[in-house]
């Protein structure tokens, strides 16, 4: 029994001492700030400059490519909604040219063809683009006219005006994006 009694004697001799050692040791941890240098604080501090800077360097990294990526996604997909308005215009034309082979009827193929112009100038509108009026008659003007030739003019009031529109022009959203190839008098 006393061998037993002395081995827990010096059990609890270890424990005590452990107990002691840790309190020591939280009283040296709580306070390690106040004892370090001023060197060593700055060091600290630039440390943690240095691990924000780096973070904030990544995140924009991160952004930069993200947008860059739904930037080169948009560029693909940029014309399929209009691609996807035509085409049902595209059907009618594909209608129209079986009709014709099957029929020489050109009254029915007049009204056909009219009614997918006026199809394809509903689209047109709906997309905000517009053709270019009145153009026949007016000053010719550079910004919107493109002068495929000069004739001679018919009269003395058709100089320096358009006189015939060889190809119409088209605006989007008051820009223009196709110019008017006109004839002008001299």
């Amino acid at each position: 029994m006393k061998d037993e009694k002395s081995s827990v004697e010096n059990h609890e001799e270890p424990l005590e001492d452990a107990v002691e050692n840790e309190e020591t040791a939280e009283q040296e941890d709580s306070n390690p700030v106040e004892e370090l240098s001023e060197i060593e604080k700055k060091d600290i501090e630039i440390q943690g400059l240095k691990d924000k800077h780096l973070r904030l360097y990544s995140e924009f990294d991160n952004f930069r490519r993200r947008t860059q990526k739904e930037k080169l996604e948009l560029y693909k997909t940029a014309g399929e909604d209009i691609f996807k308005a035509l085409l049902p215009v595209m059907d009618d034309f594909e209608r129209a040219k079986k009709s014709m082979e099957e029929s020489n009827d050109y009254d029915s193929l007049k009204v056909g063809v009219d009614l997918i112009y006026s199809k394809f100038l509903h689209l047109f509108k709906s997309n905000d683009v517009e053709p270019m009026t009145d153009v026949v008659g007016s000053t010719f003007d550079s910004e919107i006219h493109e002068a495929i030739t000069q004739v001679p003019a018919p009269s003395e009031d058709l100089k320096g005006k358009v006189v015939d529109v060889v190809e119409q022009g088209y605006t989007l959203k008051d820009k223009v994006i196709r110019f008017a190839k006109v004839v002008v008098g001299q």
